[in-house]
């Protein structure tokens, strides 16, 4: 990173445009923002996160509405425009500063995930089971939770992913990719 920065202060003292001395000055401070916050190792991780193809970060995971609302309330600064899980579905945090108003607005941002992860061609799955139960029992017992990985339910594909950030095992059914295609591409 800091031969990321190098080169941005580089691009900036090279450069005519004050309009770009001003946007590559944003991204030196971004790179600021990082260090001074102690946010580099998690930089490193959503990097690393990006590679891997993971799904989405979120930033914490609730069983219920009422759980997750409570939480972000109880925030000092809520992380605007982070995600949350609530019963497995991804939401928004949604903070107003100004207004002092908090929402938790569902995200189809897994539904775009799995839709890029379904174009790209799915790998063989690891994997069979007749039940969901049977599943998650399987997916529980890996001493080492899978990153990302395809497995067979009832014929049907899902994907079991590591949410690292919340310790977090899941499993989502690809089907919810449909969802976001349009309806003649659904249909293929």
């Amino acid at each position: 990173m800091v031969e990321v920065e190098a080169l941005l202060g580089r691009l900036r003292h090279e450069n005519q445009s004050p309009e770009e001395k001003d946007q590559l000055r944003i991204a030196m401070d971004l790179f600021e923002f990082l260090f001074e916050t102690g946010q580099t190792y998690a930089f490193d991780e959503y990097r690393k996160s990006l590679d891997l193809r993971a799904p989405p970060l979120v930033t914490a995971s609730f069983d219920t509405r009422e759980e997750a609302m409570a939480w972000l309330k109880a925030h000092p600064n809520p992380p605007d425009g982070a995600k949350v899980l609530i019963a497995g579905e991804y939401h928004n945090i949604v903070y107003f500063r100004d207004l002092g108003e908090r929402r938790l607005p569902g995200s189809p941002v897994l539904e775009f995930y799995l839709e890029d992860m379904a174009r790209g061609g799915l790998p063989p799955p690891v994997a069979t089971f007749d039940s969901y139960e049977e599943a998650k029992a399987w997916v529980d017992s890996q001493p080492e939770p899978p990153q990302q990985v395809f497995i067979l339910i009832a014929g049907e594909y899902h994907l079991v992913a590591y949410h690292y950030r919340v310790n977090l095992r899941a499993i989502y059914p690809m089907s919810m990719a449909a969802k976001s295609l349009p309806e003649a591409e659904a249909d293929d």
